[in-house]
């Protein structure tokens, strides 16, 4: 027995030194091209579920067989097979897979996540589309390239504020744009100027997403549906854009990049305007008259404006009048990986905007520092630091509106036989201004000169956050930021202009401030039990904004051109604005996968909102959504997909988000002011407001497929989706004899459907020789306002005089109402649908305003094209509206004072015979119009009777096709710089707004609307011409 026992003893450590030798520790680290450490990176033993994570040092370490193959993979990384052939340490470096860039994305709460697992729609654009679009505002760089955001620009130069919106409009009362995220944080895209009053507006102040340098951009995200931003909760009820900036990374050479871009730009589009007919009226030539229907301009001599006797000839004033703009940016930034914990990425813009308008300039400063350094016990700790400033200074921002301010209305209707040149000294020898005739209309040389504004806003952007990984599955993130701003703005009307005589001087002062803290618990891991992984996060966020604005305005200087606030005739007129708001919230995510092809996510986020009474402000948010990859799905059960198919995926999800309040839209309170005498104005503000209304709810559902075709060639991303607005906050009228006009209530249901599609395609790849990328996006929305109250079925969306923008239950968002052209409705008679004509031969106009159109495209589409040729490379846009109407107060005016080209038929002015029948009270029938009108009569008393006429006849098409841009960019060789200090270099030409292939509006830009800061964006009026630039730009790295 005892020797059995012994034998055993022998035999049992002969198995296990044998089995301890069939196993061996491996432990090494993971990096990228550049050197950098990758966390998170797979090492699986091959043919095994053996495996391992890399640490946040990209550091692993595993018991495997000292004959066993492991198998490295990472998203967005060609995976690698390595032969341990016992090797205790193994260091390995991944390469980028470049057929699968764009793969990872940047999700909600900044978090990055495979494309495939998402259930929702994303679009992502790198930093690199966005700087080739070569535009001063970001937002406008996004136009056509995102399929369902709609970009408006308003018509007020360079400086001027752009409108994002995203699927449609789904508030009455609210912004209906996306919130802006950085690195994080919330940013304020303030837009347009605080009164949109068509005859008096106030200036146009740009919006926040133009402080942001696409320099400094690494990606953006576009969040389009609440499924996509649901973890953002109550601010995101219209999607959401995250820009995430660049970080510092290892690179060759001393990772310094200077670019430079000198621009020239040139008049694009302007009103179509006649230059056969001089000022005048009845064919009568006045020196003095600001219209022109007098005589033909055929080289009749006459006395002109000045008393002198001069030739009849016609002056384009426009072009005289209007700049060659200049365009000036220079950009440094370093971006180095300076040591193997820590990389920096620095970078100061200096921009120069001096565009076609006289007098207006755009100046604007961006300054960034960014630092992120991983550290501690193998790199656990992850801090990433960032401060941006900007600093804008915007001088003589132009007046839109039909006032006498606006310079280019004044401009565009003057006759084409007076040389505005002859005006550019602007002032008389006695100090008034100088201008032909009698009225208040503004000379635009004056406005240069001595109508004035300036406004300079400082911002900073801060950012700071501190991770830790407490495994390779599981890491909690601290994150703080601020968005901080003050504006000071002033403008300065000298003495001498028509209005006030002695000049006027207003001062405004601005500050805003947004501080959020958040906190946030990641754990993930894909081999929880076999083929089951998950993924949760939870967190909460802290959400204080203010804002406070003061406005001080003199109506009349009592010293004339002493600019101070208390130099006026009367006291100022103070208004003041202090507003506060907090939101609280709690969020998070739970997410599974099943053998990596089947994703299903939900989320759940609740609000606290200040602005809401202490009942209602507690609201929650859920949404769910799952993704199938049905290519990997019958790959892992055994079946195969034709070769062409590379990938196929569907997708599906539903959510509910909300849209908020602003701050005391609950409580009854009142404005305190100064009269221009010193007297305290207490008013109770006209609105009833009710502390039961509740937020905004929006339930939102979502399909869509993904394909890709032939090796990766060939993409095709399709999304149908529906949502439903409901609890609208609406403003019900009341009967004045109550004390107030309006009472805010829950009310309504506006829907959005519609279908996106996406193409991307390299139609020909060559590496060596020629290759050519297309993409293509397309997008149809169909905004319904299902209902509104059962008390009213029209809700003011905005509008002037005859011209009103309304949500009618029933209808789409946004439909144009105005008076119409009188027409035969009896379907019996044989005159049916023909104008009724007065007996005096004059169109006449409906008693009633009547719906004509809506305001929105039916659909949208951007095709984009790049061809490169070795070092060498070109690319276009086109892309266009469908659909959609818009009413042109410009074209209106031109055609009452004569100025407009359609005024003159074949170089004559001959009488018009409408075609239109008149009423026979006799034979109670409809007779054929025979009667010929006086052309200035039909257009200024028929067709443009009151202030704005029929608003029929100029409400226009504002469909549109144009040639977006075109780059054309050349790499120097690297053999060329070898030699040098210099490790890249490109230069480049590129051109926007290129071509209008086709419009309707005569001349009008149809993208340029009256005011951006308002749903109603279905009309313009006095637009400023909109620019064509040229652009030549050179890029090294150092």
């Amino acid at each position: 027995m005892r020797r059995l026992l012994i034998f055993l003893s022998l035999f049992l450590c002969v198995c296990f030194n044998v089995s301890a030798q069939d196993k061996q520790a491996v432990s090494g680290t993971i990096r990228d091209a550049d050197g950098s450490p990758l966390p998170g990176i797979t090492i699986l033993e091959k043919g095994t579920k053996n495996g391992a994570l890399t640490d946040a040092a990209g550091s692993f370490k595993l018991q495997v067989n000292p004959k066993a193959v492991l198998v490295i993979s990472g998203i967005g990384f060609i995976s690698q097979e390595i032969a341990v052939n016992g090797n205790s340490s193994l260091n390995v470096s991944l390469v980028v897979d470049n057929k699968n860039l764009g793969e990872v994305v940047v999700t909600a709460l900044g978090i990055k996540r495979e494309k495939k697992s998402l259930g929702y729609a994303l679009q992502e654009l790198s930093g690199d589309k966005l700087v080739e679009a070569r535009e001063s505002n970001l937002a406008n760089a996004l136009t056509g390239k995102v399929s369902g955001l709609q970009v408006l620009r308003s018509s007020n130069g360079p400086a001027g504020s752009t409108k994002i919106t995203l699927r449609g409009n789904n508030s009455l009362t609210g912004t209906n744009q996306p919130l802006i995220v950085v690195d994080g944080i919330p940013l304020d895209n303030f837009t347009g100027a605080t009164n949109n009053d068509y005859w008096n507006p106030s200036k146009d102040m740009g919006n926040g997403l133009a402080d942001v340098n696409p320099e400094d951009i690494e990606t953006m995200s576009v969040l389009k549906g609440p499924s996509a931003a649901a973890l953002y909760g109550s601010r995101a009820g219209n999607g959401v854009i995250l820009i995430t900036t660049k970080t510092g990374r290892k690179q060759k050479g001393a990772g310094i990049t200077y670019s430079s871009q000198v621009g020239f730009s040139e008049i694009f589009a302007s009103p179509d305007r006649q230059n056969t007919f001089a000022q005048g009226s009845e064919g009568v030539f006045d020196p003095l008259s600001g219209s022109s229907w007098g005589p033909a301009i055929d080289g009749r001599s006459v006395t002109d404006w000045s008393g002198k006797q001069t030739t009849l000839q016609s002056y384009d004033n426009v072009k005289n009048y209007f700049d060659k703009g200049l365009n000036f940016k220079n950009t440094i930034s370093f971006q180095q990986q300076v040591s193997e914990g820590t990389s920096i990425y620095t970078s100061i813009t200096h921009l120069t905007d001096k565009g076609i308008i006289p007098g207006s300039k755009l100046n604007r400063t961006n300054l960034t520092a960014r630092a992120v350094s991983r550290f501690g016990a193998n790199k656990r700790w992850t801090s990433d630091t960032k401060v941006q400033y900007i600093n804008s200074k915007a001088n003589n921002r132009p007046q839109n509106g039909d006032n006498t301010g606006n310079v280019f209305r004044t401009l565009y209707a003057l006759p084409s036989n007076i040389d505005i040149r002859d005006f550019s000294a602007a002032k008389r020898e006695n100090g008034k201004m100088l201008w032909f005739g009698s009225g208040n209309a503004v000379n635009p040389y004056w406005g240069k000169l001595y109508d004035l504004n300036e406004d300079i806003r400082d911002r900073f952007l801060m950012t700071g956050s501190l991770k830790y990984d407490f495994t390779s599955w599981l890491n909690a993130e601290l994150k703080a930021g601020a968005d901080i701003y003050g504006t000071n703005a002033e403008a300065k009307r000298y003495a001498g202009s028509p209005s006030p005589a002695n000049g006027s001087y207003n001062r405004t002062k601005e500050t805003f401030s947004e501080v959020n803290y958040s906190a946030l618990l990641t754990a993930r891991k894909d081999n929880l039990f076999g083929k089951l992984g998950g993924a949760i996060t939870a967190g909460g966020n802290l959400m204080k904004q203010q804002r406070d604005r003061l406005e001080a305005n003199v109506g009349e200087l009592q010293i004339p051109d002493f600019f101070f606030l208390n130099n006026g005739r009367s006291n100022p007129t103070l208004t003041p604005l202090s507003t506060e708001k907090r939101i609280n919230s709690v969020y998070g995510s739970i997410g599974a996968n099943w053998d990596a092809y089947w994703f299903v996510d939900v989320t759940l986020r609740n609000d606290w909102s200040s602005a809401l009474s202490k009942a209602n402000r507690s609201y929650f948010y859920p949404s769910v959504s799952t993704s199938l990859i049905v290519t990997d799905m019958i790959s892992h059960m055994g079946g195969e997909m034709p070769k062409w198919i590379s990938y196929g995926k569907v997708r599906a999800s539903y959510a509910m988000v909300g849209n908020d309040l602003a701050p005391y839209s609950l409580y009854n309170t009142y404005d305190v002011s100064k009269d221009p005498n010193g007297n305290t104005v207490v008013k109770r503000k006209n609105t009833l407001f009710d502390p039961t209304v509740k937020s905004e709810l929006i339930k939102s559902a979502e399909v869509g497929a993904e394909l890709k075709l032939f090796n990766n060639r060939l993409g095709v991303d399709f999304a149908w989706y529906k949502s439903n607005a409901t609890r609208q906050l609406i403003d019900l009228p009341m009967d004045p004899l109550s004390g107030y006009s309006f009472r805010k209530i829950n009310a309504g249901d506006i829907e959005n459907t519609g279908i996106e599609l996406m193409l991307n395609a390299r139609l020909i790849d060559n590496p060596s020789g020629l290759s050519w990328d297309m993409g293509a996006n397309f997008s149809n929305n169909k905004n319904t306002v299902k209902s509104i109250s059962p008390d009213i079925s029209l809700y003011s969306l905005g509008g002037f005089d005859d011209v009103q923008i309304y949500a009618a239950a029933g209808q789409k968002y946004g439909e144009i109402w105005g008076t119409a052209y009188q027409r035969v409705t009896d379907p019996a008679s044989p005159a049916f649908g023909k104008q009724i004509v007065s007996a005096s031969g004059y169109p006449l106009a409906t008693s009633d305003k009547v719906r004509l159109g809506n305001q929105q495209p039916s659909a949208m589409l951007g095709i984009s094209n790049t061809f490169y040729y070795k070092n060498l490379s070109m690319g276009f846009q086109v892309d266009g509206r469908f659909g959609g109407k818009m009413f042109s107060g410009t074209l209106s005016s031109l055609q009452r004072g004569g100025a407009a080209a359609e005024t003159v038929v074949n170089g004559k002015r001959d009488p018009i015979v409408v075609d239109g029948v008149v009423y026979n009270d006799a034979t109670k029938t409809y007779d054929q119009n025979t009667v010929a009108v006086n052309p200035q009569q039909y257009w200024v008393d028929g067709i443009n009777v009151r202030n704005v006429g029929i608003v029929e006849a100029n409400l226009y098409d504002a469909s549109n096709i144009r040639l977006r841009n075109l780059n054309i960019a050349y790499n120097l060789p690297s053999k060329l710089l070898s030699k040098t200090l210099v490790q890249r270099a490109t230069v480049g030409l590129s051109c926007t707004n290129v071509w209008l292939i086709s419009s309707h509006m005569k001349g009008i830009d149809p993208e340029s609307v009256y005011a951006t800061n308002t749903n109603a964006i279905g009309f313009e009026a006095g637009s400023a011409p909109t620019s064509r630039t040229f652009l030549f730009n050179v890029s090294i790295g150092f």
